[in-house]
């Protein structure tokens, strides 16, 4: 395994993060556990979920997996020998049952903390995120930014106040924000400069062969204000496995069990995927491995969030930690990208 350390901090962790959103819908208590003992015997020390999992987000199975996280603690008596990472979801119209306002007030980031805290059976998060941005924006699937009429108020130095004093009790250790803009990242590092107040380690934004936008502005703020990125869905829903490739019916993917994921789904990611697939035939890999370690070589990448359903998927992700990509293969990467820009944004 290799490792790094999360920017702004002294906390190590691996390239590798095991993401956690099945456990509890599509994997079981039991299986969850499984995955978590193997990824650390792999030598996977950061794990990522949030208070809304798993996904897609219900009512019946909110908070699951962190429940699920918190029993293997219990139980396996490794809380400190893991990284752990969740996340305060912001406001959603379908996430009353959450809690009486779906915000980023400090009432309601310590409300999500505290329930986060007793479900994962720990009294600290080592790394606490926001989920989405409160305000409304181009987030999940829309390129572009569309003037929009928005009753939101700007309160990023209350929110990071509030994190300051979490920090100060001991309850959390770094913060990050996820499904974040430009704008939005500038706008916390402003005010964690002009005010002293705790400063974003990471970003955890969407990145994979199919969706590079996190390359357009994003990535020069994480290169010249030291911030990382977490990529997730580096796989975009099992697309950037193969598997769908084969011809083969596969009605347990998850991009088939939650259509509405139809960004993963669309005509020109499946074309480009294929593209990609032939490419890392060419060169002796599989897609997945060239998927993995594309990511892997970004340097503003300090960990990719894999997830998986079973052991082998799981295994077969870990190890391409192992797989590094020559520039030739890097060259004709960018061909395919300049033909199929970002397919799933």
């Amino acid at each position: 395994m290799k490792y790094t350390i999360l920017p702004n901090t002294d906390i190590k962790v691996s390239k590798i993060c095991l993401g956690t959103m099945t456990f509890g819908q599509q994997n079981s208590e039991l299986e969850g556990h499984a995955q978590l003992d193997f990824a650390l015997e792999k030598g996977v020390n950061f794990i990522d979920t949030a208070e809304m999992y798993s996904v897609p987000a219900r009512e019946e199975t909110y908070g699951a997996t962190e429940k699920i996280i918190g029993t293997w603690f219990a139980k396996s008596k490794k809380r400190e020998a893991v990284i752990l990472a969740t996340k305060i979801a912001g406001p959603n119209p379908l996430f009353t049952y959450m809690r009486e306002k779906n915000d980023f007030s400090p009432k309601s980031i310590q409300v999500a903390l505290d329930q986060s805290l007793t479900r994962l059976q720990t009294d600290y998060i080592d790394l606490y995120q926001l989920h989405w941005p409160e305000r409304k924006t181009n987030t999940f699937g829309q390129r572009g930014f569309k003037i929009i009429d928005d009753s939101w108020e700007d309160n990023f130095q209350q929110v990071l106040e509030t994190f300051q004093g979490f920090i100060q009790q001991g309850k959390i250790k770094a913060i990050g924000i996820s499904n974040e803009t430009p704008w939005g990242l500038m706008r916390f590092l402003e005010e964690s400069q002009k005010n002293n107040l705790p400063r974003i380690s990471t970003v955890q934004n969407p990145y994979s062969l199919v969706n590079r936008s996190f390359e357009v502005g994003m990535s020069e703020i994480c290169f010249r204000e030291n911030i990382g990125l977490l990529a997730y869905s580096p796989l975009a829903f099992g697309v950037l496995s193969g598997k769908f490739l084969t011809g083969e019916e596969h009605p347990n993917a998850r991009i088939n069990l939650f259509p509405q994921f139809a960004r993963y789904n669309g005509e020109n990611t499946r074309a480009a995927s294929k593209l990609y697939s032939e490419l890392a035939s060419d060169f002796g890999l599989t897609l997945t491995e060239l998927a993995l370690a594309f990511i892997e070589r970004q340097s503003f990448v300090i960990s990719s969030i894999i997830g998986a359903t079973n052991l082998q998927q799981l295994e077969q992700n870990i190890n391409t930690i192992n797989v590094s990509l020559t520039d030739e293969i890097m060259l004709e990467v960018e061909k395919i990208q300049n033909n199929y820009p970002n397919p799933a944004p």
